[in-house]
């Protein structure tokens, strides 16, 4: 680590970054509260972008953007390697099934007896879950939580067979999430 030190005051330049070392991208971990079985394989997920609405200040000239007051996230994107019973990919696959409820209304009634039964923490709507993202240091410490609030599917990919290929590469599918907001704490 390069610190640089003012030798007038003796404290670290405020415009300088004190850590050299670069973010890695394979050290992460996933977890969900009330779906604890999707983490599991988890093997990729994003850190989502958000953008900043923008107004538009009228002026004779040329008019100025200023900045917004809605901000919005982009979606929470995860891949994981699918268990050979399939018990990751069906955790997704009920839970998106009991919002959509296209056989029966009681579809949706399990989804609200899981919340009753839970003992995680309630969320705003049924159904939903909070998420955290715990990003590593290159020596794989925990040095940065990110916590997502009311996540919920929106997409599961299908999985695709095929019997000609000549090795084994394990099936993975992806799952995409919304949410209401995220926040980063440093550990």
């Amino acid at each position: 680590m390069i610190e640089y030190i003012d030798k007038m005051s003796g404290s670290l330049w405020p415009n300088q970054i004190a850590s050299r070392n670069f973010l890695s991208p394979i050290g992460f971990k996933f977890s969900l509260v009330k779906k604890p079985k999707v983490d599991f394989f988890c093997n990729a997920a994003n850190l989502p972008g958000l953008n900043l609405g923008v107004a538009i200040q009228s002026n004779p000239l040329k008019p100025i953007p200023v900045p917004g007051e809605t901000l919005s996230y982009d979606d929470l994107t995860l891949r994981f390697m699918v268990d050979e019973d399939m018990v990751n990919y069906l955790e997704v696959y009920n839970w998106l099934v009991q919002f959509g409820f296209p056989d029966n209304f009681g579809q949706y009634q399990q989804l609200l007896d899981e919340d009753e039964n839970s003992n995680g923490k309630q969320s705003a709507i049924s159904g939903m879950s909070d998420g955290t993202m715990f990003i590593y240091t290159n020596n794989f410490n925990p040095n940065l939580k990110i916590n997502f609030k009311d996540l919920f599917p929106v997409s599961l990919s299908g999985i695709s067979f095929d019997s000609t290929q000549n090795e084994v590469n394990y099936v993975t599918a992806e799952v995409t999430f919304k949410y209401t907001i995220f926040d980063i704490v440093k550990l």
